[in-house]
């Protein structure tokens, strides 16, 4: 199935829901835990029918939602097709019916409290210390690549966050090399980042602001606020 564009995502208007990296994601909010186990059992019923499920994680007071393909297909500038994690037609089917089922369940949804954390690691050898990523972060030599034609590092249980890797210069001087980045929804995104400074940091880079802010604690360490903006809702 085809993944989705940030546009044909917008303009699906899943109100429950952002789109973060690679998923959209969903946070509902719950009185109990017998609520949140009795709604995610109803979200299961509800993944049967599809034949697709979403990721879940409950907490006190909370059920959060993560839906991803691991069989999308991407085409690159070539025409050629890749197997990525991605959103198709099919996450966006199964999140309008949790989002109907949540309405039934009188389960609110908090869409500005989703967040998904990832972590970059600039080199210029990314094929050659992947493998090692791979063992470490998910034990597993088939983590690296999964569900990206990069060496992007993915464990397929979703245990540890996402590594991607971005380019650097072999030779240059040494510098921070890992960074995080947190993706959060874009009406959460000013909040995140004055909260940030406020703490102290500071602003480094926000000339790809609002999809992309560069912040640095009071070391010097770098970390990304990241706001996912081609499937963000028009006005």
């Amino acid at each position: 199935m085809d993944m989705l564009k940030g546009d044909q995502i917008a303009e699906a208007s899943l109100t429950d829901w952002r789109k973060l990296a690679q998923g959209l994601h969903a946070r509902y909010l719950v009185d109990d835990f017998g609520t949140g186990a009795r709604f995610v059992a109803a979200v299961g019923e509800a993944g049967d029918a599809l034949g697709h499920h979403p990721r879940v994680s409950i907490g006190k007071g909370y059920v959060d939602l993560k839906l991803v393909s691991d069989d999308a297909i991407y085409r690159d500038d070539e025409g050629t097709e890749h197997v990525v994690e991605w959103v198709t037609q099919q996450d966006v089917d199964l999140a309008r019916r949790i989002t109907e089922i949540a309405a039934g369940h009188k389960v609110e949804a908090d869409p500005t409290s989703v967040s998904d954390i990832e972590l970059g690691l600039d080199t210029a050898r990314s094929a050659t210390i992947a493998p090692v990523w791979a063992a470490l972060l998910a034990g597993s030599a088939e983590a690296q690549g999964r569900g990206t034609p990069g060496d992007e590092i993915r464990d397929a249980t979703g245990r540890v966050p996402n590594l991607w890797f971005g380019d650097a210069d072999e030779h240059e001087t040494p510098r921070q090399r890992f960074h995080i980045e947190v993706y959060v929804a874009p009406e959460a995104a000013d909040q995140r980042i004055a909260a940030a400074l406020g703490a102290g940091g500071t602003i480094v880079d926000d000339s790809n602001a609002p999809s992309l802010t560069v912040i640095a604690d009071q070391d010097g360490n770098e970390g990304i606020v990241c706001v996912d903006m081609s499937a963000a809702k028009k006005n």
